[in-house]
């Protein structure tokens, strides 16, 4: 998982082909609206397989996933041969750079094509694949193979691989996203840690700006614009444990003031460091994401938002100058939850239409739960295991700032964001809302947030009807 995790980006930049693990990292991406709406209309009644196939005979499972880089690639090709040396009669026909688009017409179509093993970066799309029936339910899979599921994986991977508690995927493994920091600048400036609340983060942010004679900003403490590579909101908003849904699945971000404090404490990182403009301006001078002209990497940034991989890149590109990695801060008020940062990740399932269930069990089971395969393909792709005993393994990869998004993904208040049926449309709505905040676009919070509450409400109603 390398990935680069995939998300919606605005018209004007695009990662979720910035998410995707394994891959340089890639973003975690939203599917489209006008996709999000075929997947539901064309899915009601999945073609329909059995879980009455014997195991142990000869036979051919064909599985469909999203990686593409070399590295990835071979990651896979090795888990699938361990595999298949434990299981000599099973034998994985792998199919890799699938989209989601491809995946789902297939599993709607059916027959002997269809995949029988599915994978996919995506986890936004978990409330669709389970609530259309496209995804085989798991859970009988898991209490006849005598696993108790929350004893095996950590609860918010769990979360975000069921809906309405069909647990139609597993994780195989996933991202988590902290702090890179710049350890030159810090010195530099007297800053002897990273910050771990917001107002601390302010303080250090305008700390390490720097402006040139013409009052011109040439680095920042922390760009907080949401606009920026991995900066989506919904990623930033982790840090609040915000609520998304109140329990009759009706839209709550204006309730509670979770969502107010957000926006806030933006607003105060953007006037301790010159403003929206003056970093709007700056930000338009960054290179891209993946290149050699990253923002941090040529310390435009001292402190910046990213996810494991980002380490690794960091490495092979011979950044010049001494970095570390942190949890990213958390608000004043929940002081005690430092530590925690936002989760995502690959999940993998079982096509409803495939006739030999029992067999993709074993496979889904090897890949998602052997513990030594999900430590090798952790450290072979550079992404954070998915179990708790790989999350524990001695074996690990032991660099200390690959630790530290171990230690994220371990902390019991991090979060991810609950599945939808709508591939993920209200984080859509939440970034699109998130842009006009920042942009000074919205004078009044409270009324703006109701309405994002309303907005979120009617893309949900649409999608069920």
């Amino acid at each position: 998982m390398t990935r680069l995790l995939r998300r919606a980006q605005p018209p004007a930049a695009r990662r979720r082909t910035p998410h995707v693990p394994g891959r340089w990292p890639r973003p975690a991406r939203l599917v489209p609206l006008a996709l999000a709406g075929l997947l539901l209309a064309g899915c009601a009644n999945p073609s329909v397989g059995s879980a009455h196939d014997d195991p142990t005979k000869p036979v051919t499972l064909t599985f469909w996933h999203g990686w593409s880089e070399k590295n990835e690639v071979k990651a896979i090709d090795d888990s699938i041969a361990r595999f298949e040396e434990q299981h000599p009669n099973i034998h994985i026909k792998s199919i890799g750079n699938v989209s989601d688009a491809t995946m789902n017409q297939a599993l709607r179509a059916g027959g002997s094509e269809a995949p029988d093993v599915v994978s996919s970066f995506t986890t936004n799309n978990v409330g669709q694949y389970c609530s259309s029936g496209m995804w085989a339910d798991l859970d009988p899979f898991l209490t006849g193979s005598g696993m108790d599921k929350k004893k095996v994986f950590p609860q918010t991977l769990l979360d975000y691989t069921q809906y309405k508690g069909d647990q139609c995927a597993l994780p195989l493994l996933a991202d988590a996203f902290g702090m890179y920091y710049n350890k030159d600048l810090f010195e530099a400036a007297g800053i002897t840690r990273p910050p771990h609340t917001m107002s601390e983060m302010a303080r250090d942010a305008a700390k390490l700006t720097r402006r040139s004679r013409d009052g011109k900003l040439e680095r920042v403490g922390f760009m907080p614009d949401f606009r920026l590579y991995q900066n989506s909101p919904d990623r930033l908003f982790g840090q609040w444990n915000p609520t998304y849904f109140d329990s009759r699945g009706k839209a709550a971000l204006a309730r509670g003031g979770k969502a107010k404090d957000f926006y806030t404490t933006q607003r105060k990182l953007m006037d301790a460091q010159g403003g929206y403009d003056a970093l709007e301006r700056l930000r338009s001078s960054f290179g891209d994401e993946m290149s050699s002209q990253n923002a941090f990497l040529t310390q435009k940034v001292a402190m910046h938002l990213d996810g494991e991989w980002r380490g690794l890149m960091l490495k092979d590109a011979g950044a010049k100058f001494h970095w570390g990695t942190a949890p990213l801060p958390v608000p004043d008020d929940q002081a005690g939850t430092y530590g925690r940062g936002y989760l995502t990740g690959t999940v993998v399932g079982i096509a409803h239409s495939s006739t030999h269930q029992n067999a993709a069990w074993q496979f889904v089971k090897f890949l998602t739960t052997d513990t030594d395969q999900v430590v090798d393909f952790a450290n072979a792709i550079h992404n954070v295991p998915s179990t708790k005993a790989a999350l524990a393994s001695p074996r690990l990869d032991a660099d200390p700032a690959f630790r530290a998004f171990l230690d994220i993904a371990k902390n019991p208040h991090s979060t991810a964001v609950p599945p939808s049926t709508n591939g993920g449309q209200y984080i859509v709505d939440l970034q699109d809302f998130s842009y006009d905040v920042e942009a000074g676009k919205v004078p009044d919070l409270d009324a703006g947030l109701r309405r994002l509450d309303a907005q979120i409400d009617a893309d949900n109603l649409q999608s069920e009807n």
